[in-house]
């Protein structure tokens, strides 16, 4: 009896879902410009944004377990065109960066700040930040490093 009842509400769920426009109306990828493309005008790598780091990897020394550090990375975009970051990536959810999410003019200099948060690490730290651009390649990896210490016990 159970089964009766179920089994065709079950395929009338499914049937009107059918319908449902799954595709983002307002999403576009017009904020990303990569004037290389796969038509034959395709530009040269001479016209694109390009990062130039101060440092790609910056060394937060020697902190207590359970402590959080930040340090701001440096960069200028010494390409041509305007730098766009689309997204910036920790190796694990103790690194959070924040990027500039608007363009970069060529010639102007930005920032990629990130906090690391040692809560429940210990020992020797490599952690890595995987940044995405209209740049070629598309990815530019910065990295932080340090020593995480246990706390003392009394």
């Amino acid at each position: 009896m159970i089964k009766k009842i179920i089994l065709p509400i079950a395929v009338i769920t499914l049937l009107s879902s059918c319908g449902v426009d799954a595709e983002p109306k307002d999403l576009t990828t017009d904020i990303i410009n990569n004037p290389i493309t796969a038509s034959d005008e395709a530009a040269s790598e001479d016209e694109l944004p390009f990062f130039e780091f101060v440092e790609e990897i910056k060394d937060f020394g020697t902190i207590t377990q359970g402590e959080s550090v930040s340090m701001t990375f440096r960069f200028k975009n010494v390409g041509k065109s305007n730098l766009i970051i689309s997204s910036a990536q920790g190796s694990c959810g103790c690194t959070v960066p924040e990027w500039p999410k608007e363009p970069i003019a060529p010639g102007a200099e930005g920032t990629i700040d990130v906090t690391f948060n040692s809560t429940g690490k210990q020992g020797l730290q490599n952690k890595t930040i995987t940044l995405v651009a209209n740049t070629i390649p598309n990815t530019k990896v910065i990295a932080i490093k340090g020593e995480v210490l246990a706390p003392e016990t009394k």
